[in-house]
């Protein structure tokens, strides 16, 4: 299995964190509003899920295994799938039921061959994702982008929906804006 290796950054300002990007030169890949189902393994185990996602050009499943929060704590095997709504059909067809169903608008800027992604969601401030190929890596571009530390995480998307703002959205089937 594959390790990721990425920190998140807790409220920041959008544009004045694209304004930094863009002067630091990085190439902006797109603004995608993503879907994404959420499975439970069966028997289902903490820390562990299946994601199915997709930001209209590129769907990917995905199995999710966090062992540790830190900043290389999860690891994952991910692959492209052609079709979102095949995708679902045929997990749900094995015994596979999504938990949850998901949507978030996502934008994705590449600097230094590292993917930073400014992830807004329902009912909590935009956080921004740095995914590189090591920890020093990682840590590099916060110090480039002048990051405060301080609002650092290496929680993942649900643990900072209960650890962060007390929202528990395994109880919520449908996180939409309108939530």
């Amino acid at each position: 299995m594959k390790t990721e290796y990425e920190i998140r950054v807790l409220e920041v300002n959008t544009e004045e964190i694209i304004e930094k990007l863009e002067k630091l030169g990085a190439v902006k890949k797109g603004e995608f509003n993503q879907r994404r189902y959420v499975y439970d393994l069966k028997p289902a185990e903490n820390g562990k899920w299946i994601r199915l996602r997709t930001n209209g050009y590129k769907t990917t499943l995905a199995y999710k295994d966090v062992v540790s929060n830190t900043i290389d704590g999860t690891k994952e095997v991910e692959f492209e799938v052609e079709d979102f709504d095949k995708a679902n059909e045929f997990l749900e067809r094995i015994g596979f039921v999504h938990r949850n169903y998901q949507e978030n608008k996502r934008i994705q800027y590449i600097l230094n061959n590292m993917e930073i992604d400014i992830d807004s969601w329902p009912m909590i401030p935009t956080y921004m994702e740095i995914e590189g190929n090591s920890k020093e890596e990682v840590m590099q571009m916060v110090n480039t982008l002048e990051i405060n530390t301080e609002s650092l995480t290496a929680l993942n998307c649900d643990d900072i929906y209960s650890k962060i703002y007390g929202i528990d959205i395994s109880k919520i089937k449908e996180l939409k804006e309108k939530n």
